[in-house]
């Protein structure tokens, strides 16, 4: 029956739908089974499972596909089109369409899946199996169509991931060569690292001995490079005791030393054709959406994005690719989280798609590059003006988005940029397409709860991680999008920090409360003007390590008198608080860059119980046993801020209980 579905698919695509092309040629099934046993999902009804591979022919002539770089370098079929596939994984309504037949697309993160974690209250997992893998099941029981698909070609070669197998560039029969940049911010001593952004797959190296191959460090961000000499490292790793040759490592018999930063440059060969995994994107959507033989069909079409692949779908849209080969329109609503500014390394010759860009890691690749803002602007500095939506075939093809960031962006992926002018001087107002909003005091990702690693320099309880639940937040605002694209209902306006109000600031402004022991950041993530060289327009960088111009301005959210932001969606943790929540976590326990910022990281700071204890600390902030005469006291507030938030569209009226009871566990932790 697998090979029969397969097989039938293939005859469609090429014979029996001849007004649609054949972008994906075969989708070959290979495990079909119901989910949890037959186990029924509201107006979802009974789900099953679909995974397997899907093979994709894309046309290289075709206008749309133009803007992939060294696409007309790519190995053709005897149809003259470009061959590539993907593993994916699809769950579906079993009795097929339903209410509204959504399907959304969560975009891979390095391989993973992230939709059920973030809007089913799921665990995370690659292969959802048991109950715990579906949580409550949200997005199921709204009888939407979640759609997994490998899009990226370099994940590490673990089990369950997604990737994509795509072709590699040749200039007619000769390979291509190009220099390719890997860094690392080293916090112990090692004597071996490997060359692929968190063990993803590297480029192959030309020949280790080709004299461009180059070994640097730094004592800091911008501080100067100092070539550490040939004979001192090579490529080779440590097996069994002995030093072998390995092109994927380098190895240093003396060690890297913590607090510094390394940078190599080598001459690699063999670039794939990474911007195809943007078509992969489009295709499979347009695919679900358009073509009737479609396993699982779809009317509308969402996208998901997190982290970074909520900056990739930044660069799908700026580069124009909702608009399908046969001119469609793909998404019709995403929502894209904690993408800060950014867009990525998703297509360029030598592109490493998992690279980004912190305060203190992976350093100046093409990820904070203007423009910025949906809104089209002129960068003052060089006298460029463009926009994210301004490269569109069709502008009627824009979806709707939802553009959501945690405080942590703001620190460490330049957010404030996405609505400021450029030189950070005044709002520039979303436009109608669009909603912004700032999830206030919120790291990266929800951390851990309880927290676990105190500080050890700070003299009040402190401790690295903030734990503030936004999930309630985004599922709230999954189905707020859902109405928006389905219904034409409005969604909340937008919730973000302004320069014009005094709730986004320069950080020197922050009013943050003077904690001791807790040092308030004195430096932020900045944008730069970078020249990677004089082809980068085509998608090639000649200049490696590139040449840095002058930054954009990072602004920040203020700050409460408890150290909380404003300007934003504001929690039952901030509106009711029991904890200082800072987006913010600076290097202080580690050796070397003391005052930089941890990657991805917030910091926690629990209010003083009693006010003996506030008065032993010198705490700024108010004693819990002063706002809160009791327990049922506090709860009642949190109940009530509850409700508020349900009004205001930022959560839904079923994830009370869960928000009252981690409240309720938070109390009995600190008091």
């Amino acid at each position: 029956m697998i090979g029969l579905l397969s097989a039938s698919v293939l005859f469609l695509c090429f014979f029996g739908a001849p007004s649609v092309l054949a972008e994906v040629v075969a989708v070959d099934i290979h495990q079909r089974e119901s989910v949890l046993g037959g186990k029924e999902f509201g107006q979802g009804g009974v789900y099953e499972k679909l995974s397997g591979k899907i093979r994709f022919a894309f046309d290289p002539a075709n206008p749309r596909n133009a803007r992939i770089v060294d696409i007309d370098k790519a190995p053709v079929d005897e149809l003259g089109r470009i061959q590539a596939s993907a593993n994916f994984m699809v769950l579906r309504p079993k009795r097929g369409c339903v209410a509204r037949c959504i399907g959304l697309l969560d975009v891979s993160n390095r391989g993973h899946k992230a939709a059920l974690a973030y809007f089913n209250a799921a665990r995370f997992g690659r292969d959802p199996r048991v109950s715990a893998d579906f949580g409550d099941g949200l997005l199921m029981r709204l009888g939407v169509t979640l759609i997994w698909i490998g899009w990226q070609f370099d994940v590490p070669g673990k089990v369950d991931l997604l990737r994509l197998e795509a072709p590699i560039a040749r200039d007619g029969a000769k390979p291509i060569q190009g220099l390719v940049r890997s860094d690392w911010t080293v916090d112990q001593t090692r004597t071996t690292l490997h060359l692929g952004h968190r063990e993803h797959l590297p480029y192959p190296l030309s020949d280790p001995n080709d004299p461009r191959n180059r070994l640097t460090v730094r004592a800091g961000r911008l501080a100067p490079r100092t070539r550490v000499a040939r004979d001192q490292w090579s490529f080779a790793r440590v097996f069994d005791g002995e030093l072998i040759p390995d092109s994927t490592h380098i190895t240093m018999p003396s060690g890297f030393q913590p607090g510094r930063i390394y940078e190599l440059v080598y001459v690699a060969k063999n670039p794939v054709v990474v911007g195809l995994g943007l078509a992969t994107i489009r295709d499979v959507m347009s695919h679900a959406k358009y073509d009737q033989s479609s396993p699982f069909p779809v009317h509308t079409a969402l996208g998901f994005g997190v982290s970074q692949t909520g900056r990739l779908l930044r660069h799908y849209i700026y580069q124009g690719f909702n608009t399908d080969e046969a001119g469609r329109k793909v998404f019709d609503g995403l929502l894209i989280h904690a993408a800060g500014a950014g867009r990525g390394s998703f297509n360029h010759r030598f592109a490493q798609p998992s690279r980004d860009a912190h305060r203190y890691s992976a350093f100046f690749y093409p990820t904070d590059l203007f423009p910025f803002s949906g809104r089209s602007q002129r960068d003052p500095g060089t006298g460029k003006v463009d926009g994210l939506y301004a490269q569109q075939f069709n502008s009627d093809h824009l979806p709707k988005i939802f553009f959501t960031n945690t405080g942590y962006e703001y620190w460490g992926r330049a957010s404030s940029l996405i609505h400021t002018d450029p030189d950070g001087r005044v709002d520039a107002p979303p436009l109608t397409n669009e909603r912004i909003y700032h999830l206030a005091s919120g790291q990266h990702f929800v951390g851990n709860f309880p927290p676990e690693v105190r500080l050890r320099s700070s003299k009040i309880v402190a401790y690295r991680g903030n734990p503030l639940d936004f999930l309630v937040n985004l599922r709230a605002l999954m189905v707020r999008l859902m109405d928006w694209v389905t219904k034409g209902r409005a969604p909340p306006d937008s919730r973000f920090p302004r320069i014009a109000d005094g709730s986004l600031v320069p950080i020197t402004a922050v009013r943050f409360p003077a904690l001791p022991g807790i040092k308030f950041p004195r430096i932020i993530h900045q944008a730069y003007r970078v020249d990677y060289g004089s082809r980068w327009d085509h998608g090639i960088i000649d200049q490696q390590p590139p040449h840095l111009g002058a930054p954009f301005p990072s602004l920040v959210a203020n700050v409460d008198a408890l150290g909380n932001e404003v300007g934003g969606i504001r929690n039952v943790e901030i509106r009711i608080p029991l904890a200082t929540y800072t987006p913010w976590n600076l290097r202080s326990d580690h050796l070397g860059a003391q005052d930089e910022l941890v990657d991805f990281l917030g910091t926690y700071i629990p209010l003083a119980r009693t006010e003996q204890e506030r008065a032993l600390n010198k705490d700024p902030r108010p004693s819990i046993e002063t706002i809160y005469p009791s327990k049922k006291h506090y709860l009642a507030r949190v109940e009530e801020a509850a409700e508020v938030l349900i009004v205001e569209g930022f959560l839904l009226r079923e994830d009370i209980p869960r928000v009252t009871k981690r409240a309720s566990v938070t109390w009995e932790l600190l008091k």
